[in-house]
């Protein structure tokens, strides 16, 4: 999503510096058109935006080795997309508010190809200040920006609520559609009916055709539901309410990577049902 969102900003006419563990992105941002040298522009730089994996990676970006707040003038903004716990995002914000740099609370929502298209949703929380230095940012990126509240924390609180449906979502598209294999129903079948009656979410309508290709390449990793759905469950119990459609989706998550499944788009959860009733899904022969 960070890529697509690059090349979003670049195609709104921004200047746009890139920076990945994975160097072949970086020269393919590179060769359509992105500056190099992300460490010595960070002084330069209107607007810093985060889209890694977890919290750690967020942290280490911000204030470990890469040292970029340090670096960023004061003013400049952090937009920060991950998904992260809401205390998380509200100690991100103060200690970027202490080198004198504004933090916005941001996660977004839409998958790869609506990053690649500039229409993402985001769910932002931040200080008035924030969301005008984030604002080209977010007119080259989001289609819906959802102003949530002047102060870091409410936008992952959102984003928390928003992954909890998600993760269920596809869970149950996943043991749907197994489910129907059981019954005489093939998955090509059930893409051509369901997305047409009530039991359809987008979810089912976005993951349902890679069971169906048996195309599993990541736009979405299984690997982020494990994380995602812990944010979710962790905010649920400090809240002393209980989960158990979430708890039962993480499972099948969980299961997923256990069977080596991690890098694989999170539709293959479905092979964890497929397994266990002896199913082959489409593609595996």
């Amino acid at each position: 999503m960070g890529y697509g969102m690059a090349g979003s900003l670049l195609r709104g006419g921004h200047q746009v510096w890139g920076a990945d563990v994975n160097a072949d992105a970086v020269a393919r941002l590179q060769a359509e058109g992105a500056s190099g040298g992300l460490a010595g522009a960070l002084g330069g730089l209107d607007a810093l935006v985060v889209v890694v994996l977890n919290a750690a990676q967020v942290e280490a970006v911000l204030f470990g080795a890469a040292a970029s707040v340090a670096a960023m003038r004061k003013g400049a903004v952090v937009v920060c997309c991950v998904t992260v716990a809401p205390e998380f995002a509200r100690a991100m914000a103060a200690r970027c508010e202490q080198a004198g740099v504004l933090y916005l609370d941001a996660p977004i929502s839409g998958g790869s190809v609506k990053a690649a298209a500039g229409r993402l949703s985001v769910m932002a929380s931040g200080s008035a200040a924030a969301f005008a230095a984030a604002g080209p940012v977010l007119q080259a990126t989001a289609e819906k920006v959802f102003a949530l509240g002047d102060a870091a924390g409410m936008g992952s609180a959102m984003k928390a609520v928003n992954q909890m449906l998600a993760g269920v979502h596809i869970a149950a598209m996943a043991e749907a559609i197994t489910f129907g294999m059981t019954q005489g129903i093939a998955p090509e079948r059930f893409l051509e009916v369901i997305p047409d009656c009530a039991g359809t979410s987008w979810m089912l309508e976005n993951r349902a055709p890679h069971v169906v290709a048996g195309d599993y390449r990541a736009h979405s990793a299984v690997d982020i539901w494990p994380k995602d759905l812990g944010i979710v469950l962790d905010a649920a119990q400090a809240a002393g309410f209980d989960a158990p459609l979430t708890a039962a989706a993480l499972a099948q998550f969980k299961a997923a990577q256990a069977m080596g499944l991690g890098r694989e788009d999170d539709a293959a959860v479905a092979k964890v049902y497929a397994r266990a009733a002896g199913l082959k899904l489409p593609g595996e022969g």
